[in-house]
Parts: structure tokens; C-alpha cells; sequence
């Protein structure tokens, strides 16, 4: 039977797994068990600040896979002051020029918008680099507004995003909407916060997400302070890599 008559079936969409680094050992670890991609932060339990620069650095130098680096001076919202943004972007061209992939960074007017000046302002100072918004879009008003807003930046390739609940496994028929609302476009949602692994096939294939993100949920113990559990990782990318075979 010649080529042309053969029904070759479509190749299958590999679903990223992007997993939280704090230290270089996690780096290390998470890209030997299987990790896409790294987002590396400081202050695991007050939801992730801005890393050092020696740490970007030193991250970049240990892995092969795409580093994104947050970019948040404090926790105490996501509605940033002029004192806050002029740190910020000193960050954000500090971490390009460290040669970080990415920058992962939110912010948010004080009724619950998108900040797009302060985005715009985000995205020059990042000179080319994907940009992530990262879970201040969880505290939006409208999670569906929000993410078109996003959409009109080109250089925001990824929503980092729990459905606007405090687990993404509580939130799969929103995160179901905006994968919906993604699809055909530039940005990607990527689903994290909550997640486990146990829990990981079933959420893919509620969701149809093509991304997702642990933190604690591949770490010893689920504790976000504690080192990898590369096994965790192993695992995690074995249960994407069947369920995008499936069809998902």
C-alpha cells in the first residue's frame, strides 16, 4: 500500500508540567524526574516573591529547561504602588539579562481589573521574554473578562490560574471555560494551585488543560517548604503523557 493511502494517526499534544523551584537542587531534581519547565521563587509560603538575581543565575547555569522567574516585591496585595513598580521592572530587566526564559508577574487595579498599563510597562522592561500572569488573576472580578484582556498582549503567553478557588480541583468547570477561551490563541491557561497527583488524570481530563503546575503537590510530603519528591514528578509526568495518548 503506498504512504499516501497509510491513515497516520495525529500526533499526540505533550501536556507541560511546570513545577515550583526555590534552590538549585529542586531545579535539578525536577528536571531530572521529567519537569517542561521551572518556575523558580523565594518565600514558598507567602505565595512566591522575587527570587536573587546570583539565585536566576545560578538556576539558569544547572538546567537544560526554560527558567521563569517571578517578579513580586511583597505579598501584601497585588495593587502596586510607583515606590513597587520601579522595583519591579528593575527586576524584570535584572532577570533578562540573567538569561531566564521567563518572567511570571500580576498585577491588579484596586477594583479588580487587570493593571494593563502596569503590564504594558512590564512587558518593555522584559525586552522579548514570555510573560506569565500569574494567580493575582484569581482575585479578579470577572475571571472571563480578565482573561480577554489578557489576550490583547501578545507577549502574555501563560495564565497561571487556580479557577479563582483556592484549589484548581475545586474550580474544573471554570478552568474548563477558559481553556475554551484560549483555544486558537497565544496564551495558554495554566492550571495549578491545589493540584495532586493522585488527583492528576482525572482533572486533565475534566479540564482538557495542555498545561499544569505543582508546587507542594510534588514535594515531600505535600509540604512547599520541603525538597522534591522526584518520584512524585516521575509519576506526574507518566499520568500527562498517558492521558495526552488518550486524546486529552
Amino acid at each position: 500500500m503506498p504512504d499516501s493511502d497509510l491513515i497516520r494517526p495525529r500526533a499526540a499534544k505533550r501536556i507541560l508540567l511546570e513545577v515550583i523551584a526555590t534552590t538549585v537542587a529542586d531545579a535539578k531534581a525536577a528536571e531530572q524526574a521529567g519537569a517542561d519547565r521551572l518556575e523558580l521563587i523565594t518565600a514558598f509560603g507567602e505565595g512566591g516573591l522575587t527570587p536573587s538575581i546570583g539565585m536566576v543565575e545560578a538556576v539558569v547555569d544547572a538546567v537544560r529547561i526554560p527558567v521563569n522567574a517571578i517578579v513580586r516585591p511583597h505579598s501584601r496585595s497585588f495593587v502596586f504602588d510607583t515606590h513597587d513598580y520601579a522595583v519591579m521592572l528593575r527586576d524584570v530587566r535584572a532577570i533578562a539579562a540573567a538569561r531566564a526564559n521567563g518572567v511570571v508577574i500580576g498585577m491588579l487595579t484596586p477594583t479588580g481589573e487587570i493593571d494593563r498599563d502596569g503590564l504594558a510597562r512590564a512587558i518593555d522592561a522584559a525586552d522579548g521574554l514570555s510573560i506569565t500572569f500569574h494567580r493575582a488573576f484569581d482575585e479578579t472580578r470577572d475571571p472571563l473578562r480578565a482573561f480577554d484582556a489578557l489576550l490583547g498582549f501578545g507577549a502574555v503567553t501563560n495564565v497561571l490560574t487556580s479557577g479563582g478557588a483556592p484549589s484548581a480541583l475545586q474550580a474544573q468547570q471554570t478552568i474548563r471555560a477558559l481553556v475554551a477561551q484560549a483555544r486558537g490563541s497565544h496564551c495558554t491557561v495554566l492550571a495549578g494551585a491545589g493540584l495532586t497527583v493522585d488527583a492528576l488524570a482525572g482533572f486533565v481530563a475534566a479540564t482538557g488543560v495542555h498545561a499544569v503546575h505543582f508546587g507542594g503537590g510534588v514535594r515531600v510530603g505535600g509540604n512547599g517548604l520541603a525538597p522534591i519528591d522526584a518520584a512524585k514528578v516521575v509519576r506526574a509526568r507518566a499520568l500527562l503523557d498517558a492521558a495526552a495518548g488518550g486524546g486529552n
